[in-house]
């Protein structure tokens, strides 16, 4: 499968066709062209309170701004010690 964006009002309505209508989640991902696991991805989420799942999305992209942060800081440190080293050569 294609890593094809939706948009959040098109994964809202497949998942009511399955939770609500009572379709099988097979048959809904196969006549929408996705994948069933992407469905279950989306019934698992969207059966979630709106405000909870808006709190997991933002401790979500918290999480994605440290780790981005944490691998910022990690490289500085590690041409700090590289260039510590080459200067420790230098002047000794």
């Amino acid at each position: 499968m294609s890593n094809q964006r939706f948009p959040e009002e098109f994964k809202i309505e497949a998942v009511r066709q399955v939770t609500e209508r009572g379709l099988p989640v097979a048959d809904v991902a196969a006549r929408l062209g996705m994948s069933a696991h992407s469905l279950y991805a989306w019934i698992k989420r969207y059966s979630k309170p709106e405000a909870q799942r808006k709190q997991e999305d933002d401790q979500q992209a918290e999480l994605r701004r440290l780790r981005a942060e944490l691998k910022r800081v990690t490289e500085e440190r590690d041409i700090l010690k590289k260039a510590a080293a080459y200067f420790a050569r230098e002047s000794g």
